[in-house]
């Protein structure tokens, strides 16, 4: 949902003080978020690279959706997801280190799921079977297919980096 309130009812966390106002409630990596990605970047007031910077350590779910801002006033249109506002190679990236972060520092769960937050009809999706706006079959399989190939890309470039790999978001 975007960071505005939509037929009269609020949205409860969408800029980063509400997102700071939210951990800082209760000051425990249990206390994390479900980061959507294109919720918040179809705000031009939030940093979204920056936002993921900053609180990947309590990031515990990520929905990856990019946004293409038509306007500062919150008009907006999906992208595809490696195109749009967002820096998506940014964000991945970060997530990627977040977790050789968590790893170096003991954790267990490891995990960081993720899902492709939406897809764009094409090919069979458009052959007229019914289909949830966004949720089509093969869009948001080309969006996790992308998603995948650049977290992959970033595991590798990470590894030969740094002489270690991270453990890989498992695609939700």
């Amino acid at each position: 949902a975007p960071p505005m309130s939509l037929l009269g009812l609020p949205r409860v966390v969408s800029t980063e003080d509400d997102v700071q106002a939210l951990l800082s409630a209760v000051d425990s990596t249990h206390n994390g978020l479900t980061f959507c990605v294109g919720s918040y970047a179809s705000s031009a007031a939030n940093k979204v690279e920056e936002m993921v910077e900053r609180h990947a350590s309590r990031v515990h779910f990520v929905h990856l959706r990019n946004v293409e801002r038509r306007d500062l006033e919150g008009s907006f249109v999906e992208s595809d997801h490696l195109k749009g506002d967002v820096d998506m190679f940014q964000v991945v990236r970060t997530l990627v280190r977040e977790l050789e972060r968590r790893r170096a520092a003991g954790w267990t769960d490891l995990e960081l799921p993720f899902r492709p937050d939406h897809g764009h009809k094409m090919l069979d999706d458009l052959s007229g079977k019914k289909t949830n706006p966004g949720y089509t079959a093969i869009g948001r399989l080309r969006g996790l297919a992308e998603l995948r190939g650049l977290q992959e890309a970033i595991v590798r470039t990470e590894a030969e980096h740094d002489g270690a790999a991270a453990k890989r978001l498992r695609a939700a």
